[in-house]
């Protein structure tokens, strides 16, 4: 009862660049466990259930986005839901993530209401693109090669990345693809605002402990730049 307190007294971030800054956490499967030790160290969860994952219809998906939603507002993070933006309304979501073949944001905006719309963009014309269509925020990469995709975008590197966080302006930027605890040093000093590692942590022995190491590698970084 005391873990769950300490995460209540944390408050809940009220607008996007509040949230995507630090580790940005993806629930991939139906599992509250690893949901709890995802948000209780990132400020944001975005729940990701593809097809591989097994067979999910849209009952079984609002239903795992709502208890993400409960676990969201116990830990203090925002919930973003992937792809389906009537997922996302129906769960109570913070936000949606949508892809380069999803549906354009100029129409999502129109059925979404305040939702954050955040774009999947894997080259700098897609970085403009999105932002002049009005996205609140973007995902960048691969930035390193990735095994969580079947077929992965080119990776971009830190020089793509760095070049994207350019392009973007004022728009929040989280870097995505092969990002470990290693290379975050690597990934912030282009100016990104937020890494999110999928594999590295839901795939770990100890996911909440690796999600700390992200969120406390995040912090530290922060800290140095703020130093100098």
């Amino acid at each position: 009862m005391g873990d769950r307190d300490e995460r209540t007294a944390r408050p809940r971030p009220r607008t996007v660049r509040d949230a995507i800054r630090g580790f940005y956490a993806v629930l991939d499967r139906d599992d509250e466990a690893l949901a709890r030790s995802l948000a209780g160290e990132a400020r944001v969860l975005q729940v990701r259930i593809k097809p591989s994952a097994g067979r999910c219809d849209v009952a079984e998906l609002v239903r795992i986005a709502r208890m993400a939603r409960r676990v969201c507002d116990d830990a203090g993070a925002a919930l973003i839901v992937n792809d389906r933006i009537d997922v996302a309304l129906a769960a109570g979501a913070d936000g949606v993530h949508l892809g380069q073949t999803d549906l354009p944001i100029e129409a999502a905006r129109r059925v979404s209401g305040k939702l954050w719309i955040g774009i999947s963009t894997h080259n700098v014309a897609q970085v403009r693109a999105a932002c002049d269509a009005g996205a609140d925020y973007l995902g960048f990469g691969p930035v390193f090669a990735t095994s969580t995709k079947q077929h992965p975008d080119p990776v971009q590197g830190v020089a793509g990345l760095r070049a994207a966080v350019a392009a973007a302006g004022d728009r929040p930027i989280v870097a995505i693809g092969g990002i470990t605890a290693a290379n975050v040093d690597d990934i912030y000093c282009t100016g990104a605002h937020a890494i999110c590692a999928i594999s590295a942590v839901n795939e770990a022995r100890d996911p909440r402990n690796t999600a700390r190491q992200f969120g406390a590698a995040s912090g530290a970084h922060r800290a140095r730049q703020n130093a100098t």
